[in-house]
C-alpha cells in the first residue's frame, strides 16, 4: 500500500529500479510504481477474499519471480559480497521466500480441501 504514496516505501527506489532494467526503460517510473502498487494491494486482495486460488497462485509465483531479480541484476545494491553476505535490501528480498512457500501451501491446503468435496 505503501508504494501508491512516492517517496514512503523504503523498497520504492529498488523496485522501481529493478522494473526499469527489466521493461528495458520503457515504463516510466510513476507508472511503474503505482503498476507495482496496484498488483501487491491487488494480490492482497485476492488471497483473502477470492476463491480462485490457482490463478492467485501463479500471480503470486510470477510477482515473486520478479522481486526476486535484483538478486541477479542489481548485486552491488543486494550484497556486500556476493553471495554470501547480503544487505538489508538483499535480506528484504531473500525474505520473499517465506511469501513463495506460504503460497504452496495455500495452494496445497485448496487442493486438499477440493478433493475432500
Amino acid at each position: 500500500m505503501l508504494k501508491f504514496f512516492p517517496g514512503v516505501s523504503p523498497a520504492e527506489g529498488l523496485a522501481t529500479d529493478t522494473i526499469r532494467i527489466l521493461s528495458f526503460g520503457l515504463l516510466q517510473k510513476a507508472v511503474s510504481l503505482k503498476m507495482l502498487a496496484l498488483l501487491e494491494v491487488g494480490l492482497g486482495v485476492m488471497l483473502m477474499f477470492t476463491k480462485e486460488y490457482r490463478f492467485t497462485f501463479w500471480l503470486l509465483l510470477f510477482h515473486m519471480a520478479c522481486t526476486l531479480t535484483p538478486l541477479f541484476v542489481l548485486t552491488d545494491v543486494t550484497f556486500k559480497v556476493v553471495p554470501f553476505q547480503l544487505t538489508i535490501e538483499g535480506q528484504y528480498i531473500i525474505k520473499n521466500f517465506v511469501i513463495i512457500c506460504a503460497a504452496f501451501v495455500l495452494l496445497f491446503a485448496h487442493r486438499r480441501e477440493s478433493y475432500a468435496e
